[in-house]
């Protein structure tokens, strides 16, 4: 039976949704490789040459950023090399994980959602949280000085479908206002803004304010903008996914050594963070500038570090919650997440950590 109109239109736009979601970590779709030293002498884990490592010249990528520069991930691996790739989209991350080009990433939930659901939910796992925090609605305050002010005005997200899209259009719609969510118009106008020229939008004037994730909040802030709101404002305990760890379903049953190790450095890492907050702030900045070949100034690095929390939680009911927002504003057909976390190797590193366990919401793989 041919598809219906309607079912056209939403299945074109779940099928778009990997092409734009994840703008906010990043600009352009090329992988950056880098690969470092093992070290010498030591076992390789499993027997394996390499692991291959994905994430985001971004902050809200912190766990491997920082990971990376201090050597915390080559240190557990030992002879097992870290490959490093960066990347500028989250579409070319999960391409690059279906491919086999990397093994494990970091990476934003609306991306690993939709890269599981068109894989009929055979090629990933989220395996780990890695931060939480860090989206802000920033206004021009001449022109916006209260909530209720951003009703008939110019606001910008990421991309159409993206996770701050989502959150947007569900916030204004918990408002009361009407927006239709695929050519953002109505009661608010919804612009979507590459992350890399929303500045330049908003000083020209061409935008009002923007609902965006860190730096990019902050940047806006630099410019003479204001925060209106926190998105962390807006769930329980102030906490919700901006960052999670995945790794390919065939990697982790092959080498699940190598996943644990992985893991192992990440929950080490997160921790050496909340140590040593400002050294982990300048290890960041110092791989920022090593991947893009530029660092953050100190007035958009400060404010914006502040706003992220890394965290070994997935946060995975908060996940959840935000594909249901995506649901209710159209974007994505009601999408079966079951089986989409696998927290076993975790939970296993934060009990020989002496961490508590964390829950995956009930939508954990099968053994």
């Amino acid at each position: 039976m041919p598809a219906t109109p309607a079912l056209r239109r939403t299945l074109a736009v779940l099928a778009a949704l990997p092409l734009l979601a994840l703008a906010a970590c990043g600009y352009g779709s090329q992988a950056k490789d880098n690969a470092e030293q093992a070290i010498a002498g030591a076992a390789k884990v499993d027997g394996l040459d390499s692991v291959k490592i994905g994430y985001f010249g971004n902050l809200t990528h912190a766990t491997a950023l920082v990971g990376r520069h201090e050597g915390l991930f080559q240190k557990e691996l030992g002879g097992t090399l870290a490959r490093y790739s960066t990347f500028n989209a989250g579409p070319s991350e999960i391409e690059a994980l279906n491919s086999g080009s990397i093994d494990i990433g970091w990476i934003g939930p609306s991306p690993a959602v939709n890269g599981y659901i068109k894989a009929g939910g055979k090629n990933l796992r989220i395996i780990s949280g890695s931060a939480s925090g860090g989206v802000k609605l920033v206004v021009n305050p001449e022109k916006i000085k209260s909530l209720k002010d951003v009703k008939g005005k110019r606001i910008a997200t990421p991309q159409l479908g993206n996770t701050q899209d989502v959150a947007f259009l569900n916030w204004v719609s918990e408002q009361g206002w009407k927006v239709d969510a695929e050519s953002g118009k109505g009661d608010v106008s919804v612009v979507r803004t590459d992350n890399k020229i929303t500045p330049d939008a908003y000083k020209s004037g061409s935008i009002d304010g923007a609902w965006v994730p860190e730096p990019t909040a902050s940047k806006l802030v630099a410019e003479g903008g204001k925060v209106l709101l926190d998105e962390g404002d807006l769930w329980p305990d102030k906490k919700f996914v901006i960052t999670n760890v995945i790794v390919s379903q065939s990697f982790l049953k092959e080498h699940p050594d190598v996943v644990e190790a992985v893991l192992r450095a990440s929950v080490k890492t997160n921790k050496w963070i909340g140590a040593n907050p400002d050294k982990a702030k300048a290890a960041a900045n110092a791989q920022l500038e090593a991947d893009t070949g530029k660092p953050l100034p100190a007035d958009v690095l400060d404010p914006a570090w502040r706003s992220i929390r890394v965290t070994d939680d997935p946060l995975a009911a908060t996940l959840n919650t935000q594909a249901e927002h995506a649901v209710k504003a159209g974007l994505l057909q009601q999408p079966d997440l079951a089986g989409i976390y696998d927290l076993a190797p975790l939970n296993k590193v934060l009990k020989g950590e002496g961490e508590p366990e964390v829950g995956d919401a009930a939508l954990g793989a099968k053994s």
